[in-house]
């Protein structure tokens, strides 16, 4: 099956098998993100992750994974988009949201003033989120000329200008 990627499953994240055909799983993760994979992948132990309490916030973990390369549809420091770099900062933070930016944005709450951890999400519908850092200032995965990674930058003006949301999650 030839696909192109737009999330990652973890090893022992939680998931739910809605289905299985041809030596392929249909499942359906804990944040409710259907996708296939081989069925020989399932099974294992559940990921302590999913049960340890956690202290750091999720603005810290994002910090942490700067210098990450940017990679579509990915979770880990070896490659992760924007919206998986919210998502795994707040699943650090012990809180699972959303996977996708329109999904963030929609299960935020809308702030008038943003604060550091804060997020901004861009265009309509969202395609792009980053965290607020204050000062004009936004971390975030991306992939454009000369950057390819987590960058914490002066938020650009081609972003400003599709701004859509300021929230909270």
């Amino acid at each position: 099956m030839a696909t192109e990627q737009v999330s990652q499953v973890l090893p022992g994240e939680p998931l739910r098998v809605e289905e299985a055909r041809d030596g392929w799983a249909r499942v359906r993760t804990a944040y409710d993100y259907p996708g296939w994979l081989p069925a020989e992948a399932l099974g294992g132990e559940p990921d302590p992750f999913w049960l340890a309490p956690r202290t750091l916030e999720p603005l810290e973990a994002a910090q942490s994974l700067l210098g990450a390369p940017y990679l579509w549809g990915g979770m880990t420091d070896q490659g992760i988009d924007c919206s998986g770099l919210v998502h795994m900062s707040f699943r650090a933070a012990g809180r699972l949201v959303p996977r996708d930016a329109d999904q963030q944005e929609a299960a935020g709450a809308p702030v008038a003033e943003p604060q550091p951890g804060d997020l901004i999400s861009y265009g309509e519908p969202a395609d792009h989120v980053a965290f607020w850092l204050g000062g004009g200032r936004i971390l975030h995965a991306t992939q454009r000329e000369g950057i390819n990674g987590v960058i914490d930058e002066p938020e650009p003006e081609e972003l400003r200008l599709r701004r859509h949301a300021v929230f909270r999650l």
